[in-house]
């Protein structure tokens, strides 16, 4: 590897929370926006580790709510940088619920954050390589790359519809 370089394991983050009642809405389920900011906190360790600094999310893609985490349950997060450009990158999250009495876990959301690192003038910094290396690795750092030229091509697309209108 070369210097300047981080390997996609290295930024790798497992979160667990134990779900308490103020996490929980009148369903006893947890609430939405609460997986949310969990997924950003650990979107956000896996990117501080790749960049060494300081990083802010820019956008949450593709979130997906499959299941319901409920009360009782115990959630884990995890999260790991995909694809790196040259001041951004993209950070792929898998959330799920674990029965604490039978060990069984449940797939229940995931999301795509796209995090931009800054310097101490809190302006874009250039990231680190990024060197995937499993099979795994690959795929998701080529299925990021495609998924960053859906989101450049809708904010072009946004942009023309605002100048037009």
């Amino acid at each position: 590897m070369t210097p300047g370089s981080v390997r996609c394991n290295e930024t790798f983050c497992e979160m667990t929370y134990i779900i308490m009642p103020n996490h929980l809405n009148a369903l006893d389920t947890v609430f939405g926006g609460q997986v949310m900011a969990w997924i950003d906190v650990c979107a956000g360790v896996s990117a501080q580790r790749f960049t060494k600094g300081t990083v802010v999310t820019a956008s949450m893609d593709h979130l997906t709510f499959l299941a319901p985490i409920r009360k009782g349950d115990v959630t884990v997060l995890r999260s790991q940088v995909n694809w790196a450009g040259r001041t951004s990158l993209e950070v792929g999250v898998r959330v799920e619920a674990e029965d604490i009495r039978t060990g069984e876990r449940r797939h229940t959301s995931s999301a795509y954050l796209t995090m931009v690192s800054l310097d101490d003038g809190f302006h874009p910094r250039q990231t680190p390589t990024l060197v995937p290396q499993t099979p795994d690795e690959i795929r998701r750092f080529e299925d990021a790359q495609h998924r960053r030229a859906v989101r450049l091509e809708q904010r072009e697309r946004a942009r023309l519809r605002e100048e037009r209108a």
